[in-house]
């Protein structure tokens, strides 16, 4: 059975972390993203807002800094091996992120067949953000439905893998999901949950469904 995979950036595949901050982390604005985080968790932000005040804060990053932020992120072991396992089974795997593009397509170099976040500038930024640009969670779901659409595919070829809030949407519509060191927004709806920091055993959880 051909199958699609749909990874979660922040806080599944990389752990604890997220991309704002492992990038602001390179700008020294550690500080003044958390308070951010904290606020769109709240429901202060919305996802734009959060991305034209994180915008604010990275005027001058670089690409440099850019690739320093995803080299030294914390992220999950057995990505590069559960995504040649996928490729080999003829299955496809994905990444949707509200993160910043930039960041995100850096995965297709580690073999997602697609990597899709949300539309920033071309750093160094020399144009406004687009707010319009900037995913939702319910964005996800389009996404998801033009990937299967793209492979031949159907929701119930779907596995999710997420962590938070951003991820319930999806969940909710594709058959098996995997909540990955998840809070309780997406745990109390997964099919399965995993806590831990290796890719591998998580992915087995939907071996299963086999």
């Amino acid at each position: 059975m051909t199958r699609l995979h749909l990874f979660d950036l922040d806080g599944t595949l990389i752990h604890g972390s997220a991309a704002a901050v492992e990038i602001s982390r390179q700008l020294g604005v550690e500080r003044e993203i958390g308070e951010l985080e904290r606020a769109f968790a709240d429901g202060e932000l919305s996802t734009a807002q959060f991305a034209v005040r994180a915008c604010a804060l990275w005027g001058e990053l670089t690409e440099r800094q850019v690739a320093a932020a995803f080299e030294g992120a914390p992220w999950l072991a057995g990505i590069h091996e559960v995504w040649a396992d996928i490729r080999e089974r003829g299955e496809r795997c994905a990444v949707i992120s509200l993160s910043p593009g930039f960041f995100v397509e850096r995965l297709l170099e580690w073999g997602a067949d697609a990597a899709q976040g949300s539309r920033w500038p071309a750093v160094p930024f020399r144009e406004p953000l687009d707010p319009e640009g900037i995913l939702t969670p319910a964005a996800k779901v389009r996404i998801a439905d033009e990937l299967c659409a793209k492979f031949g595919l159907s929701r119930e070829d779907c596995v999710a893998y997420g962590d938070s809030m951003s991820d319930a949407e999806l969940f909710a519509v594709v058959p098996v999901s995997i909540a990955v060191n998840a809070d309780h927004h997406v745990s109390e709806i997964a099919s399965h949950g995993y806590t831990g920091r290796d890719l591998r055993e998580a992915y087995e959880l939907a071996g299963s469904y086999q």
